[in-house]
């Protein structure tokens, strides 16, 4: 089997796909995420690499009232969304927009009727086009958005994750049905027992911060958590793992990532990015990525130190230093938040 990079092309920024973007992605990425609109870009990405996983971006919990169409970024569109009053409320009975993203207007995923056009408007917006699945974003976790619970109607967060794991399962079950994968941006599955498992069942998961919440010490998360999150890698499906980082070419957190996935889940079908906060007009990249560091010689990881873990392949070597000290590695110095790779000999 043809090897496959280990990384993600998270592409839903601001700007238009160009030809020349899509001829200089070709070959390097295991998953590439692009509008729903960019059927043209999907089909030549496919056909540059049949083995990339070409999702379209889809919002779970909103709309976005300011597109056009006739493809939107959100499940359902504005006029539908008024079609079925499915804009949610809050304790003023106002229509609630979220905070930081001007035009974004938070829906009643727990309505029957609103899961349900939802799932059909996919389906049928999807189903004979060239993407591979949809990437659907927004299976939030807590209330990032400033929705300030109780809504009109005495909604509470927990009423949104029981909503949000009905919408995702009917979803998931629908799109399978016309051969499409369900790949969601489950927020924080490591603070609720299997909602990883439950939610990448159709395909795949997106844990869009994993390893920290943003590009600087102070929003690193313990080594606890990270854990927890590696433990999501070994899933089912395709494991989109995307970490604070620049965006840029060479970014040293793209190596941490890339290392980490090698050290963590050698074996899982795994796919890194490492970009700043919605900074999805990048396109990331490390030479590393082309490496195949082959099948692991031990079951588990290397512990030599606190937060360095080391893992022993047979093609070479990843490591990772997830503490805040310099440790050695050999030959060479592993600084604190860093990844290392090496094709065999060392």
């Amino acid at each position: 089997m043809r090897y496959r990079p280990r990384l993600a092309w998270i592409r839903y920024g601001s700007h238009d796909l160009t030809d020349e973007e899509i001829q200089e992605a070709a070959g390097k990425f295991r998953v590439a995420i692009i509008q729903p609109w960019e059927l043209k870009a999907a089909e030549t990405l496919k056909e540059l690499d049949s083995d990339v996983i070409v999702l379209a971006y889809q919002c779970l919990s909103s709309v976005r009232v300011y597109e056009k169409g006739p493809i939107y970024s959100s499940g359902i569109s504005p006029g539908q969304a008024e079609h079925l009053g499915s804009f949610a409320l809050n304790s003023s009975r106002r229509r609630i927009e979220w905070a930081g993203y001007p035009g974004h207007f938070q829906q009643e995923v727990w309505k029957p009727e609103y899961q349900e056009r939802w799932v059909k408007t996919v389906v049928k917006r999807f189903e004979h086009t060239p993407f591979d699945g949809v990437f659907a974003d927004n299976d939030v976790y807590d209330d990032y958005y400033n929705l300030n619970f109780p809504l009109y109607g005495g909604e509470e967060i927990t009423t949104i994750h029981a909503a949000l794991d009905q919408l995702v399962r009917k979803a998931g079950e629908a799109l399978r049905g016309v051969d499409k994968l369900l790949v969601p941006n489950i927020a924080e599955a490591r603070r609720e027992k299997d909602r990883w498992l439950r939610h990448s069942r159709y395909g795949g998961g997106v844990e869009e911060c994993w390893m920290g919440w943003d590009n600087s010490p102070e929003t690193r998360l313990n080594y606890r958590a990270i854990w927890q999150q590696m433990r999501t890698l070994r899933a089912p499906g395709v494991s989109v793992a995307r970490t604070p980082g620049t965006g840029e070419p060479g970014d040293p957190n793209l190596l941490l990532a890339l290392a980490a996935a090698w050290v963590f889940a050698p074996t899982s079908d795994v796919a890194v990015s490492a970009t700043a906060h919605d900074g999805y007009n990048a396109m990331p990249w490390r030479e590393e990525a082309r490496w195949d560091l082959g099948l692991p010689t031990h079951p588990r990881p290397l512990n030599p130190a606190p937060g360095v873990y080391i893992r022993t392949l047979d093609k070479g070597i990843a490591a990772v230093n997830l503490s805040h000290q310099s440790r050695p590695l050999g030959r060479h110095m592993l600084e604190p938040w860093s990844g290392f790779m090496a094709l065999k000999p060392l």
